[in-house]
């Protein structure tokens, strides 16, 4: 396939995001609309000129502290219900515009209620109505994560816990542990997680991006995570690499925004394309459109430029997306048959598919 007509293809093609952050997903236009009728002030109320502090640049540095410190700004934008709410439909649509049809959108109750000091439970609610409303509008299936920071307490971490109980089934469908891994263990959170696991929430923890392999190990043997956030530092450690392929357990690998926060220091360093030969089942994720300003559609499209993996390969990507997502096992199934016969319609050039595409329906 000719190069042009193959980006042509990508954004009509299918897809499944599985690591995907709400606060890293906002609209610049719309936090410029936040930013006027909140009052919050800025040197100008103009969208190049806010980039910079929520967006990595292409000539800036690329470091975890740089990286992290684009939420410590976004986090000022949450200021009502009717912000968080906007921003979760807006969130949604934009993914169902880039033609995902089945999104797991992950979001920490602890950030989005930082300044209106509400219940966890009412944050998990308001994310919940809004992203159920929006998937009925765009055709696409959504499934919430709850994610807790590990540089928080663990009370914080059991408090979300115990908010997100009652939404379990009803949009939220796992549990995450996020943050500053390279100082802050997950071993703490392990009663936390035992618990999650038990009342039946699926377990994916953020491991081996900024710490070693060592980190992927806790998450796997003391937090029980069937998926590992990022994960990409498993090509260090062979022996534990075995163990994973044979567990099945899935990498939520976001290659853009591993080079933004300095995982890696150019493309030809990946280690996607490594891992993959290797057998373990990899997956390919935006994590934060906003902060690297990127699409699931640019994202495959360097993977494919920059890493030389084949559509097929990335195909296997969204299948084993598809073969993991926090669903029942018969909707996984489904979900994967659907995907593979419309991916391939795509391919080939159907051109009604090219043109408008169609949205996943699990009921039909």
């Amino acid at each position: 396939m000719m190069a042009a007509e193959l980006y042509r293809r990508i954004p009509a093609l299918p897809k499944i995001d599985l690591h995907r952050h709400l606060e890293g997903s906002v609209r610049l236009t719309t936090l410029i609309d936040i930013a006027l009728e909140y009052g919050i002030e800025m040197p100008e109320y103009d969208v190049e000129t806010l980039r910079p502090f929520v967006q990595v640049m292409p000539d800036g540095l690329r470091t975890p502290q740089h990286f992290l410190s684009k939420f410590m700004t976004l986090r000022q934008f949450f200021r009502s219900p009717e912000v968080i709410q906007r921003v979760t439909a807006e969130a949604v649509a934009d993914a169902a515009a880039d033609r995902v049809v089945y999104l797991e959108l992950r979001f920490t109750p602890a950030a989005l209620s930082n300044i209106i000091r509400c219940d966890y439970r009412d944050v998990i609610e308001w994310v919940s109505q809004a992203a159920a409303a929006a998937a009925r509008e765009h055709g696409i299936q959504v499934g919430l994560i709850v994610s807790m920071n590990r540089h928080e307490s663990v009370e914080i971490g059991a408090r979300v816990l115990e908010a997100a109980r009652p939404f379990l089934g009803h949009g939220v469908v796992a549990l995450d542990l996020a943050g500053n891994e390279q100082a802050f263990p997950a071993a703490p959170f392990a009663d936390i997680f035992a618990q999650a696991r038990a009342d039946g929430f699926g377990i994916t923890i953020h491991a081996g991006e900024w710490a070693g392999p060592e980190s992927i190990h806790t998450a796997v043997y003391e937090l029980g995570a069937e998926r590992i956030g990022h994960g990409v530092r498993l090509i260090e450690d062979r022996a534990l690499l075995s163990e994973l392929v044979d567990r099945g357990i899935v990498l939520e690998v976001c290659p853009s925004s591993n080079l933004d926060s300095g995982v890696v220091s150019e493309w030809s360093y990946h280690p996607l394309p490594a891992l993959c030969r290797q057998q373990v089942r990899t997956t390919i994720n935006t994590d934060d459109p906003l902060v690297s300003n990127i699409t699931l559609s640019q994202e495959i499209g360097r993977a494919v430029q920059h890493l030389g993996l084949t559509l097929d390969e990335v195909k296997r990507q969204m299948l084993h997306a598809a073969e993991a997502a926090f669903l029942p096992p018969p909707e996984r199934s489904a979900l994967a048959a659907w995907f593979d016969a419309k991916w391939e319609r795509v391919l080939n050039g159907d051109e009604s598919e090219i043109a408008v595409g169609t949205a996943y329906d699990p009921d039909r």
